[in-house]
């Protein structure tokens, strides 16, 4: 039966001669993967929409006992790429295409994360990167469940609030001073407060802020822990983006 939704690409790969394996983030059935026959040489079914984060309607259909959907066309709606892009802004649309592919497991529907990464998507093609960055972070990894209690510690319960507070790859959650781990990186208090109103406002809210690298970086650095931990792997982009 043939389908249709909305849908941001987030991989493709070469995948015999002329055809490509790609992966979409849909609205309508979550993360599905499949293959564009001849997408290498139809510009005709899918021109340029095969880029990451491309917004497209994508028509596919499922074949029964194969995994593999079989991609017909892709109609491009808005493309990250229709504005002249750098490299760290090609780094952040990698970046978010990679956590959501390793994040979401296939074929599990998702409004929420969908309206989120097409908003974070929009304010990635204007402005420093990031901030939308910080606040895709802090929504997908409390939208996946995996945000612990950012104002107390996670070993014995006290109140964090503006005292000290710190983080470690191996431990969930924050800790106090009188529980942290040896080689514990800290969280500022601004940080925290930069998280608590993020989750109170839209993204639009912050973008007449003065947003450099350094503002919130401990911040991102705690949430890339959390998601690397639950997939159990390095996010390759994550690091790229350490180097810029």
């Amino acid at each position: 039966m043939p389908k249709q939704s909305e849908a941001l690409v987030l991989r493709t790969y070469p995948f015999h001669e002329a055809d490509l394996l790609v992966t979409l983030f849909t609205r309508a059935e979550g993360k599905v993967r499949g293959v564009a026959k001849s997408a290498q040489k139809s510009r005709k079914r899918f021109g340029g929409a095969l880029e990451p984060l491309t917004y497209v309607t994508a028509h596919w259909a499922d074949k029964e006992k194969q995994e593999l959907a079989r991609f017909d066309s892709f109609e491009i709606i808005s493309s990250p790429l229709a504005v002249e892009v750098n490299y760290p802004r090609l780094l952040a649309l990698g970046y978010v295409a990679e956590v959501i592919d390793q994040l979401l497991p296939d074929r599990e529907p998702s409004d929420s994360i969908f309206r989120l990464a097409l908003s974070v998507v929009k304010h990635l093609q204007a402005g420093p990167i990031w901030m939308p960055l910080t606040y895709f972070d802090l929504w997908i990894v409390r939208l996946i469940g995996l945000l612990p209690d950012l104002s107390q510690c996670a070993v014995c319960g006290t109140a964090l609030n503006s005292s000290r507070a710190y983080f470690h790859p191996l431990a969930d959650g924050l800790l106090c001073a009188n529980d942290k781990r040896l080689a514990s990186s800290e969280i500022s208090a601004e940080s925290r407060m930069i998280a608590a109103g993020m989750f109170r406002a839209p993204v639009e809210t912050f973008t007449s802020l003065h947003w450099p690298r350094q503002r919130g970086a401990d911040l991102r650095r705690f949430l890339a822990q959390s998601i690397e931990r639950h997939i159990e792997k390095k996010l390759v982009t994550a690091s790229m983006l350490d180097r810029i």
